[in-house]
């Protein structure tokens, strides 16, 4: 961290009377932020962030052409909001809005990457399913706060703080860029993988029909990051506002199936199938109008892509970025694509892994 950084955190933190804070950094993981503790005199405590705008490609103009939206860069393909403070603030506002619980936002330099936020505290799903708490009454609340998003219809601009920020759709290249990165990164973390020409075209056949079939179900606010190291558990709150929510800024209006896959389909922990029919029997009772055996066919469908999408960029953490630790979850979500791959709508892709991904390289 530069020293004018550091100077400017420092002004940006007195200014709005948070100068005496004892400032205690956070563990962080695979992106650009960093956040601190600032623990006040007083006793309390609340959460510093610092996201370098500098430290991320640009985010996507709602009006870029896709040409121009690879011109400029991989955030503006994927519709991801390059850590941009303008997201987070206005997300969490509208958040909040809903009656969920999102941190409130103290003070803000939007411009400059930094943000005050309201202490949600240390009780994450993960680490309170870890030390042996009942997992089953957790994600119960998740999914109704889930079915709470989903019961919205999302604005095209989100306005908050002074601030604006336009909600995206999660749109063909956004889904295609998620997809495309198993193709290109796992062949650099497992060697004796190689796709040819026709291998591709074969992929990209297989899955136009399926991003066809997200694009036009994208009716709803998707989180995107929604899973149990995002989830903090809050039991003095009632009904959906027990779940606290971190690492929203990336939303998108996208399909439902979408965030119940990053629900069900979590890299760091293991869901059980009991635990998977649990909570998709508890989404379809909250949402009764809709059909269950489409859901669960568009569930399927694009949790397959959304795991994808992840090994890709696990690959890609490897081995770009010197971080071994996320090749450890591999397992994992190679277990849960055997899972959507065991519906028979999704012969087609199931062939292509079994031609071109041997088992010995699922690993």
């Amino acid at each position: 961290m530069s020293s004018d950084r550091e100077r400017r955190k420092a002004q940006f933190l007195t200014a709005h009377g948070y100068g005496e804070a004892r400032r205690e950094p956070l563990s962080g993981d695979a992106s650009t932020r960093a956040y601190e503790r600032l623990h006040m005199p007083g006793g309390s405590s609340l959460i510093f962030m610092d996201q370098p705008p500098s430290a991320e490609t640009a985010p996507c103009p709602p009006d870029a052409t896709g040409e121009e939206r690879k011109a400029a860069g991989y955030n503006a393909l994927a519709r991801l909001a390059a850590g941009r403070v303008e997201a987070f603030v206005t997300v969490a506002e509208w958040l909040r809005a809903q009656g969920l619980s999102a941190p409130a936002i103290l003070a803000h330099d939007a411009p400059n990457g930094l943000a005050v936020l309201e202490d949600l505290g240390d009780d994450l799903f993960a680490r309170l399913i870890e030390a042996g708490q009942d997992e089953a009454p957790l994600y119960d609340d998740a999914i109704e706060a889930l079915v709470l998003l989903h019961s919205v219809t999302p604005p095209a601009r989100l306005e908050a703080q002074g601030l604006s920020w336009p909600l995206l759709s999660y749109d063909d290249l956004a889904l295609k860029t998620a997809g495309d990165i198993l193709p290109e990164w796992l062949p650099r973390l497992r060697p004796e993988l190689h796709f040819s020409d026709q291998a591709l075209a074969e992929w990209e056949a297989v899955w136009a029909p399926i991003r066809a079939r997200a694009a036009q179900g994208a009716t709803v606010f998707c989180h995107r990051d929604y899973h149990a190291e995002n989830l903090i558990w809050l039991p003095d709150r009632s009904g959906a506002a027990r779940v606290g929510l971190l690492d929203f800024q990336d939303a998108v209006v996208a399909h439902p199936a979408w965030d119940m896959s990053m629900l069900l389909h979590d890299a760091r922990r293991d869901i059980s199938p009991a635990l998977e029919a649990r909570c998709l029997d508890r989404y379809f009772a909250l949402r009764p109008g809709l059909d269950p055996a489409q859901f669960l066919a568009d569930y399927h469908a694009l949790g397959a892509l959304n795991i994808v999408r992840i090994i890709g960029i696990f690959a890609r953490l490897t081995t770009r970025d010197g971080k071994p630790r996320y090749e450890a979850f591999l397992p994992r979500l190679w277990g849960y694509l055997d899972r959507c791959l065991a519906d028979p709508a999704l012969g087609g892709l199931k062939a292509w892994f079994d031609r071109h991904v041997p088992p010995e390289a699922r690993r």
